[in-house]
């Protein structure tokens, strides 16, 4: 499964200008949205809220992954964003967060979401990738390293 299928150079920000984690989400949402997938942002903005409510997204190592199941949306949807400096977002290992996939997934999508969380959880245990993700510049970049996980 390529992820980059569910991704797409309009939905990769390297200079978010959000300075909280709130923000943050907000941001990613109106990234996202520019999926014709996403039907309706404001619901989709208030299930990824929610969902971090129960337990913070923040994995460690400088990244995060807010997400939720929605019925704002038609199919997967990651949306990738790199703020201008590092968010405190309550990350597990208390460290602050610069790398950050939003995933937006169906309510009835059964169990693709969790491939892609999986998929993505591989791609950030390699430093190498995450100093990519931290330093390039290209979309095109981010998309291919999104393939390059198995």
């Amino acid at each position: 499964m390529k992820l980059s299928r569910f991704c797409g150079e309009d939905l990769i920000a390297f200079e978010l200008k959000s300075e909280t984690k709130e923000d943050v989400i907000k941001e990613l949402v109106e990234l996202a949205s520019k999926s014709k997938l996403v039907k309706d942002s404001e619901q989709l903005l208030k299930d990824i809220l929610d969902r971090e409510k129960l337990v913070t997204t923040g994995v460690g190592y400088g990244v995060a992954f807010p997400h939720a199941k929605s019925k704002a949306v038609r199919g997967i949807v990651i949306a990738f964003g790199r703020p201008k400096k590092e968010i405190d977002f309550d990350s597990m290992d208390k460290r602050p967060t610069q790398i950050f996939f939003l995933i937006a997934a169906p309510e009835d999508v059964g169990g693709t979401h969790l491939t892609v969380m999986s998929r993505l959880s591989n791609l950030i245990k390699n430093e190498k990738n995450r100093d990519k993700l931290i330093k390039t510049k290209s979309p095109k970049d981010v998309l291919e390293l999104l393939d390059s996980v198995e």
